[in-house]
């Protein structure tokens, strides 16, 4: 299958782009370099080296024998995709190319505008060029859980029925996003079921919750083909965050009460989902939203985690509450529904004390790398008075 995937620079872009090549797809990466260039502007560069996409890719065949074709350019300039879009003509395009940070979304105006600017504009940009030049295609595109915000209510996958006077109807799951990024995504998900329902495309939405986990089968063969290990408090994620604070012995720093519930899961189990959503096309006109998580853990439960398997393994690892720099719920009801892609057959790996261990031990190599002054938060969701 010819398969493009746009911001294939990225966390998760790159170990997709690596996998659907050995799995034998004729494959395009398309990236702007935007998290590279924002993660310089703020002081929050990844802990490993990661080579820039044209040598990842020559590296990459060199090891396997296989080529992904480079695109460095913008999606959220029409001109550029609908080129790639004409010359590569794609059966699927996956869509990761979006600004991919809360904190930076809450920074200040310049960042929000670009982050608006750059998540709607590209996602408009796919759905015509998929319209004008490749209607069959199959858009698989990266939501997130954070679209659906922390409801008092369980979260179905995407839609609920609501009946009302006594008449009945489906509709998108009600959105209460808690930064601007996810707001994007809320944004995202009404402007592509729009042109789902208007011009029959074929789209599924991945909710994704936050994603851990460094190797996959393909980068195991050199460190040099590892995703963007983010641990600051822009682009990190609080399982990152947490291994470096454990393996540099700064107390882990949790949010407030620590009662925030996510869902989280595993990096190759993304890798199963996309490949699960690609094999697995919707009907033309057909909007599938599914939940993509496999485990559902509080702050505090995570902090627990890296504590007790960091301890075993030397570290001494303390804990620290400190106070909360997002405007959140710290306790909450949190039960989401994610039954979609285990029917369609995802074989989970969960977050054991091995896993961690493996992470930490991952995070040890590159100890003399860290950067403290990147761990504590710089970015509040109101401004101090």
């Amino acid at each position: 299958m010819r398969v493009l995937i746009l911001g294939g620079d990225g966390y998760l872009g790159w170990p997709t782009a690596m996998d659907m090549a050995a799995k034998g797809h004729e494959v395009c990466v398309m990236d702007n370099y935007m998290r590279r260039n924002i993660a310089r502007e703020t002081c929050s560069e990844a802990l490993m080296p990661n080579p820039n996409l044209h040598d990842r890719c020559d590296l990459f065949h060199a090891l396997t024998g296989k080529r992904i074709q480079v695109v460095i350019g913008d999606c959220a300039d029409y001109r550029q995709l609908s080129k790639v879009f004409i010359e590569f003509q794609p059966e699927t395009v996956i869509h990761y190319a979006e600004q991919p940070s809360a904190p930076y979304s809450m920074r200040g105006f310049n960042e929000a505008q670009l982050t608006l600017n750059n998540n709607l504009g590209a996602t408009f940009n796919v759905l015509w060029a998929v319209m004008e030049h490749a209607p069959e295609c199959h858009i698989v595109k990266l939501g997130t859980m954070g679209e659906y915000g922390t409801p008092n209510i369980d979260i179905e996958e995407g839609w609920l029925e609501i009946e009302h006077n006594g008449r009945k109807d489906k509709f998108l799951f009600p959105r209460q996003a808690g930064s601007l990024y996810h707001t994007t995504k809320v944004l995202d998900t009404d402007l592509i079921w729009f042109y789902v329902r208007t011009h029959n495309l074929r789209v599924t939405d991945l909710m994704q919750g936050p994603v851990y986990g460094l190797y996959t089968k393909e980068s195991e063969a050199d460190d040099r083909l590892l995703p963007n290990f983010h641990y600051d408090d822009i682009f990190g994620t609080v399982v990152n965050r947490f291994l470096v604070q454990a393996v540099a012995g700064v107390p882990l720093t949790v949010y407030g009460k620590g009662g925030q519930t996510r869902g989280y899961l595993n990096l190759k189990d993304t890798l199963q989902c996309v490949n699960l959503a690609m094999e697995n096309p919707v009907k033309p006109g057909e909007l599938r939203i599914l939940n993509q998580f496999t485990e559902q853990f509080t702050v505090n439960q995570l902090a627990e985690k890296v504590q007790h398997v960091g301890n075993i393994m030397g570290l001494d690892v303390q804990v620290n509450n400190i106070d909360n720099p997002r405007k959140e719920m710290e306790e909450h009801y949190y039960n989401a529904n994610h039954s979609g892609l285990l029917d369609l057959g995802l074989k989970p790996h969960y977050m054991t004390d091995e896993v961690v261990a493996q992470m930490l031990e991952s995070v040890m190599r590159y100890k003399n790398g860290i950067d403290r002054t990147k761990i504590e938060p710089r970015v509040r969701w109101e401004r101090l008075k």
